[in-house]
């Protein structure tokens, strides 16, 4: 499950649990575990729990777990887990809670991890830990994200409708076999197959009546109540909260569609030949120009000769229709308003557009063939053909918080158009200067 800010919903959280919970174990054989019980002790233990574990850690950063992929933004396993055990130094809560059960479970059996049979119960302690604290952790970053309000346990609730849904998407994929279950789910008898099987492709088209039959179904065919009928009160109101569940999935299935975009590696590493087979050639022509130019300075041509409109002013304005070759149309005072709106709310100097116009290199040739585009579509050309950072941009172009241009949601937000519009429109342009590279010379 992907939410904005979220990094540890992914499918990689199991492992990154089992190597946290695997190091774990290793540092608390090298600590004085007995501290764990004197209150006074657990800020100097948390330090040194972090110390041994991040060492750990390090020590297996090779091997096949920590190296494997841990979401799908290109963090690996080993990452997502330093950074979490980091996490626990900012948010001692989780550790105190821990030093609380460890201390309570002390209390009836003794020092306890002194036994190595009793290895599961701290590994299953470990886990609640860094289970609670990914919950608060991605719930911050959604905050910081979104602007939206948003707790642990709403993290965790979107996460059990991720499950739900594909429990059900599961049992839709074999609905032969489960065809009784399908109908109570679909509320109807099932007579030959059913077409909801093959119209729900992602999370997004999960119907919220789906997932509270689905949840009342499963005492009867699972053999145990599902999360929205369990005695535990987490979810109670939630099935008799439709529309909340409706909006819920399909935040989740909103923001995975936007995620899953074309701008992956495996796409950047698709277009990288012909990247730089263009750019091959676009510094080709300009030095043939720039050549072109020096010879023609060095001729001395004759002195033009003077018409019977001599007195007219020398001074031709500028026609519109010759697009780049004149100076960019002045924007009105309630337009600029409206930028520096626009750029404050992203996190960006307000002059930003204004200021990047200005940066333009006027007579840059990917300029004249892109001039019916907008300023964003531009920058997103350059963000797809030479990355989000290169020394050849101008510093007005850039995010000051980051030193590279603005993301393509900060550039579709700048443009006021979705991101697919963004994204086909750049894609349109990039074709237009390729059209233009490999058009015959006139």
């Amino acid at each position: 499950m992907r939410l904005p800010g979220t990094r540890y919903q992914e499918h990689g959280w199991e492992q990154v649990r089992k190597l946290l919970g695997h190091c774990s174990l290793q540092a608390f054989r090298r600590l004085e575990m007995h501290q764990i019980i004197d209150a006074g002790q657990h800020a100097a233990l948390l330090d040194c729990y972090t110390d041994a574990v991040a060492a750990a850690l390090r020590a297996g950063a090779r091997s096949a777990r920590a190296e494997a992929e841990g979401n799908s933004y290109g963090d690996s396993v080993y990452e997502l887990s330093l950074s979490l055990l980091f996490e626990l130094q900012a948010q001692p809560a989780f550790w105190l809670a821990f030093a609380a059960a460890v201390a309570a479970e002390h209390a009836r059996s003794g020092a306890f991890w002194l036994d190595a049979a009793a290895e599961g119960v701290m590994r299953k302690k470990v886990n609640d830990m860094y289970a609670g604290l990914r919950d608060k952790v991605d719930a911050d970053n959604y905050i910081v994200t979104t602007g939206r309000d948003c707790s642990p346990n709403k993290i965790y609730t979107y996460r059990m409708l991720d499950t739900a849904y594909r429990e059900i998407a599961g049992l839709f994929a074999d609905w032969r076999q489960h065809a009784e279950q399908v109908g109570a789910i679909l509320g109807r008898a099932i007579e030959g197959s059913p077409i909801e099987t093959r119209q729900m492709k992602s999370i997004g088209g999960c119907k919220a009546e789906w997932i509270i039959r689905w949840s009342e179904s499963q005492e009867r065919y699972a053999g145990s109540p599902g999360p929205l009928h369990t005695r535990s009160k987490r979810f109670a109101s939630l099935k008799n909260s439709p529309d909340k569940i409706a909006a819920m999935l399909a935040e989740i299935g909103n923001y995975e569609e936007l995620s899953a975009n074309m701008d992956r590696a495996d796409d950047w590493s698709g277009d990288a030949g012909e990247a730089a087979l263009w750019l091959e050639d676009y510094w080709r022509v300009i030095g043939e120009s720039e050549q072109g130019e020096a010879r023609d300075e060095d001729r001395i041509l004759p002195e033009p000769e003077q018409d019977g409109d001599a007195g007219l002013s020398d001074v031709v304005p500028d026609d519109p229709a010759d697009g780049v070759d004149g100076p960019e149309p002045e924007f009105k005072a309630h337009d600029l308003a409206v930028e520096q709106s626009l750029a404050g709310a992203l996190s960006l100097p307000p002059r930003y557009l204004e200021l990047a116009r200005a940066a333009q290199e006027a007579g840059s040739w990917a300029l004249r063939v892109l001039s019916g585009e907008s300023l964003p579509i531009r920058l997103a050309v350059y963000q797809k053909l030479l990355g989000a950072a290169d020394d050849t941009y101008p510093e007005a172009w850039l995010d000051p918080a980051t030193s590279e241009l603005p993301t393509l949601q900060q550039l579709a937000a700048l443009d006021q158009i979705s991101m697919p519009t963004l994204r086909k429109r750049r894609n349109e342009a990039i074709d237009k200067l390729y059209a233009a590279n490999t058009a015959p010379a006139k």
